[in-house]
């Protein structure tokens, strides 16, 4: 009995959140593409610095650029506040944020062009710069079939909506992370589609040490390993905000990993090379990164806290 009510209970939880989810979706589509992304980029301004991940997010720009001061480390706080809020209130109208729309760039559209033309798969990497979902916007919008990971929301109910407001846009496949998501991804390969996925949290089970602004982290293997079983390349993407909802999207020039016979040696360089390319882009416009998550070691966090600054 006791389960079955917690199970009922839990269930109206996620039917409110559902309801919730609506509401905002709906507000969100009646207001103007750029009021929208002004909007939540004002309020997470507001109530960001709030939030205990301020906090987090200030020892990352310590851990990554220490010999920055407080004022510039400040400023590119209120920035990530501003690109998360702006990217937040903008995903219930991502199906008006495509190139098609002509709110993005496509740079190197030429590429694209080539990977949808070429009848060989590629696996798209890239790191959560600026408004992620233009990415998977971007690819579908120029014809390349493509499969999506992504994380399924815990309330399923959410997690649909979240589906149908990605169809909206044309991401109608997505393999969820996990032994299911891998064997879709394969699956998906093997019939000629390519992949895209985020490389730049941290994967503590099975995941490969390389540096990142100096340090070791933990990064995903699946890319890398993906492309050398395919005999493939990672195709790096980047997202850079222009003004408002507009936005640049780049194809940048592919990744070959290395295929030397040492599986492991060759993965490995392939993860380092997405990581060196991650770093790079975050270096240049360091306040579109999403900061507010642990990607770094705890012991790094620890000597942080040892210094104080914990």
């Amino acid at each position: 009995m006791g389960d079955k009510r917690v199970s009922r209970l839990q269930d109206l939880a996620w039917r409110a959140e559902a309801v919730a989810y609506d509401v905002f979706t709906f507000l969100m589509r009646l207001m103007p593409t750029d009021f929208a992304s002004d909007v939540g980029g004002a309020l997470f301004r507001l109530l960001g610095p709030l939030t205990k991940t301020h906090k987090l997010a200030w020892q990352n720009l310590i851990l990554a650029f220490p010999e920055k001061d407080e004022a510039w480390r400040q400023r590119i706080l209120r920035e990530q506040w501003d690109s998360n809020g702006r990217t937040v209130f903008e995903f219930p109208q991502m199906d008006r944020i495509r190139p098609s729309t002509g709110r993005v760039e496509l740079v190197n559209a030429e590429r694209m062009e080539a990977i949808r033309t070429g009848g060989k798969p590629v696996v798209f990497v890239s790191g959560h710069l600026s408004n992620w979902e233009v990415m998977p916007a971007a690819i579908v919008d120029s014809g390349v079939i493509c499969q999506m990971t992504y994380r399924a929301a815990n309330n399923p109910y959410v997690d649909k909506r979240i589906r149908d407001s990605r169809a909206r846009y044309g991401v109608q496949l997505f393999a969820p992370k996990g032994g299911d998501g891998a064997r879709e991804l394969l699956e998906g390969m093997k019939k000629g589609e390519s992949v895209a996925l985020m490389n730049d949290q941290k994967f503590n089970r099975g995941g490969v040490s390389v540096p990142f602004f100096g340090r070791e982290v933990m990064a995903a293997p699946g890319p890398s390993r993906l492309a050398l079983r395919f005999g493939t390349v990672l195709q790096p993407m980047s997202v850079q905000r222009l003004k408002g909802a507009r936005f640049r999207a780049v194809v940048h020039d592919p990744i070959v990993v290395p295929d030397t016979g040492d599986k492991t040696a060759d993965i490995a360089a392939g993860v380092a090379a997405v990581t060196r390319f991650v770093e790079d882009r975050v270096r240049e416009r360091p306040g579109e990164w999403f900061w507010v998550h642990r990607r770094w070691p705890k012991e790094a966090y620890e000597e942080l806290a040892a210094r104080g600054l914990g």
